[in-house]
């Protein structure tokens, strides 16, 4: 019977293949697998180069910024040569370079209401690495409505956090936090700053969450919050638990269409 991999896939993905976890048909699990990526910065970035250096085949990238300068203290995918080009097209030659095998596609508009649930709805699974709020509220919605399974992190300053997100089978986002606070009152990465390693650790752990989900191996972060204080280097799990009155997961949800938030921070990651 001959191999459903290349010689040179054998090689690429032989520490995979050896573990009992995931073998040849955990691997063929991942090479077959569409994962979504939303933001192209200091999350997605670590997210995206180790889920395609894992062989996941299908890898949808989307930002609609272009990389700067203060990105490249910790946007990994990106090269001080690309200063000025967008994010999103500079990551699918990015990751395409580290692995031919696997395609990438770029997405240049701004995810809103009218264009997310076209563009999701043929992914396996959502990584969620905005750094602004109208975003996670969006993607947190549009998950739930089609339920896809979600990736979600947050960095600020010198501490993350992750959650995965199964709807209808474990708290949402809105669970945790049922509205976004008001424009303006959550300082910015841009006006907070961010510890430029502290994304590597968040997006590893979201990319580690993704690749479980795809071989359906080991305990994922379902109703379990875990933070990050790089300061201290401390980790911390905490449970969290559906809320009976979600806004959009709930018997009682109300909210029956996607919302566009107001913008407040305009940068990924």
């Amino acid at each position: 019977m001959s191999s459903p991999f290349t010689e040179e896939q054998i090689k690429r993905y032989s520490r995979h293949i050896i573990l009992p976890e995931v073998g040849g048909k955990g691997q063929l699990k991942l090479l077959k697998a569409k994962v979504f990526l939303v933001g192209a910065g200091g999350l997605g970035s670590p997210a995206a180069f180790y889920l395609a250096a894992a062989g996941v085949g299908k890898i949808g990238i989307a930002d609609s910024d272009c990389v700067d300068h203060s990105n490249l203290q910790r946007q990994i995918l990106h090269a001080t040569k690309d200063v000025g080009r967008s994010k999103a097209i500079s990551a699918k030659e990015t990751l395409e370079a580290l692995n031919p095998d696997i395609e990438v596609i770029p997405y240049t508009d701004r995810l809103n209401s009218e264009n997310i649930l076209d563009i999701i709805k043929d992914y396996d699974v959502i990584l969620d690495g905005a750094d602004n709020f109208p975003t996670r509220y969006l993607v947190n919605d549009a998950c739930v409505f089609l339920k896809k399974p979600l990736s979600h992190g947050s960095i600020f300053r010198f501490e993350g956090q992750v959650t995965t997100i199964i709807p209808f089978d474990g708290p949402c986002y809105r669970c945790l936090y049922e509205m976004p606070p008001p424009p303006g009152l959550v300082p910015s990465c841009q006006e907070a700053g961010v510890l430029g390693v502290l994304p590597g650790v968040i997006g590893s752990i979201q990319a580690t969450e993704v690749v479980k989900l795809i071989l359906g191996k080991g305990q994922i972060l379902k109703g379990k919050l875990l933070m990050y204080d790089s300061l201290n280097m401390e980790f911390k799990k905490v449970k969290i638990h559906r809320n009976p009155n979600c806004p959009v997961c709930s018997d009682k949800a109300t909210i029956k269409e996607l919302i566009d938030y107001e913008e407040f921070c305009q940068t990924h990651g």
